[in-house]
C-alpha cells in the first residue's frame, strides 16, 4: 500500500495542529445535548406539553417531526440542527487538511518525502472520522448519565457520528473538484444547505399532508434525524448513511488520481483582462467575496426562515408559559413575537461572530501560506495589510445581519401586513448584535497579533459564547457565568428598551483590545510569529 505511506504521520501532524480546536468543538458539541436533557425536563415534564410544544409548523421545518413524547426522542428532536452543525464541521474539517493543504503548497513539498498519494487525504478522513467517533462515544456516555436508556444513548451519538462521517466524504470530494478551496468550501456547503432544505421542505410537506413529503428521503440530514434514537431507533438508516459515506469516499479517491496535485477537476476560470488588484484592499475583496456572499446569502435565508414562522411561534408562547420563559432568557420579554425575535437576534448574533472570527483569522492564513510576506515586501506597510481583511470582519457581519434583519421584517410583515413597520424593527434588532461579533474578532485579532501559533484557539470565544446562551435559555446560569458572554449584555431589541451604556462600554474594550493586537503583530516577525 505504497499510495497510503505515511499516513500515520499525517494523523499525528493533523492532530497536533487541530489540538486546540478539535477538543473545543467535540466539547460543545456533547454540552449542548447534555444540557438540554435538564432544561426540557423541567420545562415540558408531561408528554403532552412536549407534543404541544413540537405540534407546530415553524419548529417542523427547522427540527422536522417528534417522533414520539418520551424526554429522549422530544431532546433529540429539539436538537435537530445539532447533526447540521457537525457535518459542517467535519466538512470543513477535511477540506482545511487536503485542498488548503495543496493551495498553499505544503501538500507537495511533504509529498517530496516519503509520503504516499493518498496519504494526506486518507489522514484528513481518518482524524475527522476518528473525532466523530469521539464525540459519539462521549455524547452517548454523557446522555445515558442523565438516566436516559442506552440503546437510546448509543443511537443519538450514532446520529452524530454518521452525518459528520458521511459530509467529511463530501468535503473529500468537494477537495477533489477545484483548485481553490474557497470554491471546495462553496461546493461541499452547498450539498449540506440543500440536503437541510430537502428535509425542511419535506417534513413541512408532510405535516400538512402535502404532496412532497418524499423529498425529505432524498435528504441525509432527514436520514440522521430518522434513526429516531430513544424511540424506533431504525439502526438500518445508520447503515445506509454508512454506505453513502463509503461510496464517496470511493469517489474521492478516483478523482484524487485523476487530477495533478495542487489542480482540480473543473477548469479554473480566466482572470480578468486587466488587473484589478493595485491595491491590499483589492486582494484582500478578491479573497474574501465568496466567502462575504456565502455567509450573506445564507443570513438572509435564516432571517426568511424565522420571519415566516414568528407568527406561528407567538400563538405556541401565548399557549405555553414555559417556552415563553425559555424565550425569554435567550432573547427579551415584552410582547410574544418580539420574545421570540430577541432570542432569534441572538442566534443569529451567535452565528456571526464564527464568521467573524472566520475573516479575522484569515489573516493568520495568508501569513503562514506565504502569501502575506510578497505583499508586505513592496511599499505596503503592516496595518494596512492587516486593515484591508479587518474590514471584511467588521463589515461582513454587518452585511449579513443586515440581510438576515431585512429578510425576517419582510417576511413577517407581510405576514401581519406591516412591511413598512417591521423592516426597521428587525433591521435594528440584527444589527444590535453588532458589538459583542465585534469584540470576539478583536480577542481573535489580538492572538493572531500576540500569540500567533495559538490561533486556533480564537474559536473558543463563539464556542462558549454558543455554549452559555443555549444552556442558559433553559436553565438560569449564575451571574458571574453568564456575564462572560458579551451578548448578555447587550439590549434585548426588539421591544427591550435601549440603552447606549452596554454598546458603548463594549465597543471601548473592542477598540481597545483590537488595538492591542495590531501592535503585536506590527512587533512580531513574519511569519514564524
Amino acid at each position: 500500500m505504497k499510495t497510503l505511506a505515511g499516513t500515520g504521520g499525517l494523523i499525528r501532524l493533523i492532530l497536533r495542529r487541530d489540538r486546540i480546536i478539535l477538543p473545543i468543538w467535540i466539547v460543545l458539541l456533547c454540552a449542548i445535548p447534555m444540557s438540554y436533557v435538564k432544561q426540557y425536563g423541567e420545562l415540558f415534564p408531561t408528554a403532552q406539553s412536549r407534543l404541544d410544544y413540537a405540534n407546530n409548523a415553524g419548529f417542523i421545518t427547522l427540527y422536522g417531526e417528534l417522533s414520539g413524547t418520551s424526554l429522549g426522542e422530544f431532546v433529540t428532536w429539539r436538537l435537530g440542527f445539532v447533526p447540521v452543525m457537525v457535518g459542517l464541521i467535519s466538512l470543513l474539517t477535511v477540506i482545511r487538511h487536503t485542498r488548503v493543504e495543496e493551495e498553499t503548497g505544503r501538500s507537495e513539498l511533504l509529498g517530496s518525502s516519503v509520503v504516499g498519494r493518498h496519504a494526506g487525504l486518507a489522514a484528513a478522513l481518518l482524524s475527522t472520522f476518528g473525532a466523530n467517533l469521539v464525540l459519539a462515544v462521549l455524547l452517548a456516555l454523557g446522555m445515558h448519565s442523565q438516566d436516559l436508556p442506552w440503546s437510546g444513548s448509543v443511537a443519538i451519538g450514532a446520529e452524530f457520528a454518521t452525518t459528520g462521517w458521511l459530509f467529511a466524504a463530501v468535503g473529500a470530494v468537494a477537495a477533489q473538484l477545484s483548485a481553490n478551496a474557497g470554491t471546495s468550501r462553496g461546493i461541499a456547503i452547498s450539498v449540506l444547505g440543500a440536503a437541510y432544505v430537502l428535509r425542511a421542505a419535506g417534513d413541512t410537506s408532510a405535516h400538512t399532508d402535502g404532496p412532497l413529503a418524499w423529498l425529505s428521503w432524498l435528504s441525509p440530514i432527514a436520514w440522521a434525524q430518522r434513526i429516531h434514537p430513544y424511540g424506533e431507533n431504525r439502526w438500518w438508516l445508520a447503515v445506509v448513511m454508512l454506505a453513502a459515506t463509503a461510496v464517496l469516499v470511493a469517489v474521492a479517491i478516483n478523482l484524487a488520481v485523476r487530477r495533478d496535485v495542487g489542480a482540480g477537476l473543473l477548469p479554473a476560470r480566466l482572470g480578468p483582462a486587466e488587473g484589478k488588484l493595485g491595491s491590499p484592499l483589492g486582494l484582500a475583496w478578491r479573497l474574501h467575496r465568496g466567502l462575504l456572499a456565502a455567509w450573506t446569502i445564507g443570513f438572509a435565508l435564516l432571517g426568511l426562515l424565522f420571519g415566516g414562522v414568528a407568527e406561528g411561534v407567538g400563538d405556541l408562547l401565548r399557549d405555553e408559559p414555559k417556552a415563553k420563559e425559555m424565550f425569554e432568557r435567550l432573547g427579551g420579554s415584552a410582547g410574544l413575537i418580539d420574545t421570540f425575535f430577541a432570542g432569534v437576534m441572538t442566534i443569529l448574533g451567535l452565528i456571526a461572530s464564527a464568521y467573524a472570527v472566520q475573516a479575522t483569522l484569515r489573516l493568520r492564513a495568508e501569513e503562514t501560506s506565504g502569501r502575506a510576506e510578497p505583499v508586505l515586501a513592496t511599499a505596503t506597510g503592516r496595518l494596512r495589510w492587516a486593515s484591508s481583511h479587518l474590514l471584511f470582519g467588521v463589515l461582513g457581519p454587518a452585511l449579513a445581519l443586515f440581510a438576515s434583519g431585512l429578510t425576517a421584517g419582510l417576511a413577517y410583515g407581510l405576514a401581519v401586513d406591516e412591511v413598512g413597520k417591521q423592516i426597521p424593527r428587525l433591521i435594528g434588532a440584527s444589527l444590535g448584535q453588532l458589538p459583542a461579533v465585534w469584540l470576539l474578532a478583536a480577542i481573535a485579532l489580538a492572538i493572531f497579533g500576540l500569540f500567533p501559533r495559538i490561533s486556533p484557539a480564537a474559536w473558543a470565544g463563539p464556542g462558549i459564547c454558543i455554549l452559555i446562551g443555549f444552556t442558559n435559555a433553559g436553565v438560569q446560569l449564575a451571574d458571574w457565568l453568564n456575564d462572560i458572554s458579551p451578548f448578555t449584555h447587550l439590549p434585548r431589541l426588539p421591544g427591550g428598551s435601549l440603552s447606549a451604556t452596554p454598546l458603548i462600554v463594549l465597543l471601548a474594550i473592542t477598540v481597545v483590545v483590537g488595538f492591542i493586537g495590531l501592535v503585536g503583530w506590527r512587533r512580531r516577525d513574519v511569519p514564524i510569529g
